[in-house]
């Protein structure tokens, strides 16, 4: 049904920044809530940021707050996670995902794209 495919990871230097992105398919976008999860190695999968269909008020984890920035753009169904001042401790493999409704859980989840941070 809905498909992602998250994309920009790659190794980068910390207090450096980088941006993912993640297009869907299959769906009507601008009706699907947006997330980014990561999963660092040895790691349970943490919740990153979210906004919902009409944008509002995106949601962030406390690590990183005002280093971190979801945006969406409907007309290119894409959902954007701009990442500044990363730490090594950001290294993770990122995932994009979505959902229909906010009552749910996510349904949707990309393939996941690899983010590494070097001190």
């Amino acid at each position: 049904q809905v498909q992602l495919v998250d994309s920009g990871g790659g190794l980068v230097q910390a207090e450096t920044s980088l941006r993912l992105s993640c297009t869907a398919s299959g769906g009507t976008f601008s009706n699907l809530h947006m997330g980014w999860f990561r999963q660092a190695p040895g790691k349970e999968r943490e919740f990153v940021a979210a906004i919902n269909r009409g944008g509002g008020t995106p949601s962030y984890a406390d690590s990183v707050k005002g280093r971190f920035t979801i945006s969406r753009d409907d007309a290119k169904n894409t959902v954007y996670l701009q990442m500044n001042s990363l730490k090594p401790e950001d290294t993770a493999v990122y995932y994009c995902a979505a959902r229909w409704s906010i009552l749910q859980k996510y349904t949707y989840w990309g393939p996941g794209t690899q983010v590494t941070v070097s001190s």
